[in-house]
């Protein structure tokens, strides 16, 4: 491998494609929440998971990058690289990767709402179509009785 194929702004540059698709991913799937069209998420949460997967490879490989330059691994490694060897374009490069990563986190985060309010719609809609418990009956010996009641539901 030459010198070129081995910089940390290799891995950099596949981070910041592979971040802002991430991003898209992270979008659609929200626009797919908000619409409560919950039959298309699989697709994207399959490709979520290989992005991340990806995202996660490439950030190995940077730090190794890092490492082998003789600078530490993370954000403080290639913030000295940087100083020593970056550019203008690599260090915006960097910061770009920087803010695009925590907006994907916020969405995700978002996106995490956003089922849970989807689950709380269902349990609540599911709760609604079981029986509840009726209160304040007298049973035979003049006490009050707790009994649900139950019908037997057959799919088929």
């Amino acid at each position: 491998m030459n010198g070129a194929t081995t910089t940390p702004m290799h891995s950099l540059k596949a981070e910041h494609t592979l971040i802002i698709s991430l991003r898209e991913v992270l979008l659609q799937e929200q626009n797919l929440l908000v619409a409560a069209d919950i039959d298309k998420l699989d697709p994207l949460t399959s490709r979520k998971a290989e992005l991340i997967n990806e995202m996660a490879l490439t950030a190995n490989q940077r730090h190794r990058s890092l490492a082998a330059a003789g600078f530490a691994r993370g954000e403080a490694g290639m913030e000295a690289w940087l100083a020593a060897h970056g550019s203008d374009a690599d260090k915006l490069l960097w910061h770009d990767v920087l803010d695009q990563t925590r907006e994907a986190k916020e969405l995700n985060r978002l996106n995490g709402m956003l089922i849970n309010r989807q689950l709380n719609h269902t349990q609540g809609a599911l709760q609604a179509l079981r029986p509840q418990a009726q209160t304040g009956v007298y049973g035979p010996s003049g006490r009050t009785a707790t009994s649900t009641f139950s019908r037997g539901f057959v799919a088929g």
